[in-house]
C-alpha cells in the first residue's frame, strides 16, 4: 500500500474510534513531514495528540519508510473551516473575511449544513434627529462566501 494511504488509513481508523475528535488537515511535505492538525468537540488534550501520534507511527516501518510525524491540535490561529469547528463556537465572537474581502465581526448564533448565522451588533445613526441607536441584526453567511473565519480573541 502507498505510504500516504496507509498514514491516511491509519488516521482515519484512529478518528473512527475516537468519535469525539476531527481532523482538520493532514500535510505532507516533500522530505515526508507528515503534519495532522485535530479539533475535538471539547477541544483537544496532549493525550490525544500522542494516542493519534502512537496510532500511527506504531503501526509504520521506519526501515521501510522514514518520516517525521506532527500531531497537533487547531489552535486559536487557526481558521474555522467545518461545520462541526463552527458549531463547537456557538455564542463567541468570529471576525470573518469574505470572498468580496469585506470584514464582519458578530456573535455566532446558528450553524446549519450550508451556512451560519452571526449577531451583528453596531451603532447608527438615528433616521431623525442627532445620535445614534444600537442595532442587532441576523446575518446569514453562506459557507461559500467564507474566506476565512477567526475566533476573535478579547481581553
Amino acid at each position: 500500500m502507498e505510504f500516504r494511504k496507509k498514514i491516511e488509513e491509519l488516521l482515519h481508523q484512529f478518528l473512527a474510534e475516537r468519535t469525539d475528535l476531527f481532523l482538520i488537515d493532514l500535510k505532507f511535505s516533500a522530505s515526508d513531514d507528515i503534519t495532522v492538525i485535530l479539533d475535538g468537540d471539547s477541544g483537544v488534550t496532549l493525550q490525544d495528540c500522542l494516542d493519534a501520534s502512537r496510532a500511527i507511527e506504531f503501526n509504520m516501518d521506519r526501515e521501510e519508510h522514514d518520516f517525521s510525524l506532527q500531531v497537533m491540535s487547531a489552535g486559536l490561529s487557526e481558521p474555522l473551516v467545518t461545520p462541526r469547528q463552527f458549531r463547537k463556537n456557538l455564542g463567541r465572537e468570529l471576525d470573518i473575511l469574505l470572498a468580496d474581502s469585506t470584514k464582519i465581526e458578530g456573535e455566532l448564533a446558528k450553524v446549519e449544513e450550508d451556512h451560519i448565522t452571526l449577531v451583528l451588533r453596531y451603532r447608527k445613526p438615528k433616521e431623525i434627529g442627532k445620535g445614534k441607536v444600537d442595532v442587532e441584526e441576523d446575518k446569514e453567511i453562506p459557507y461559500t462566501e467564507i474566506k476565512k473565519a477567526l475566533v476573535a480573541i478579547k481581553f
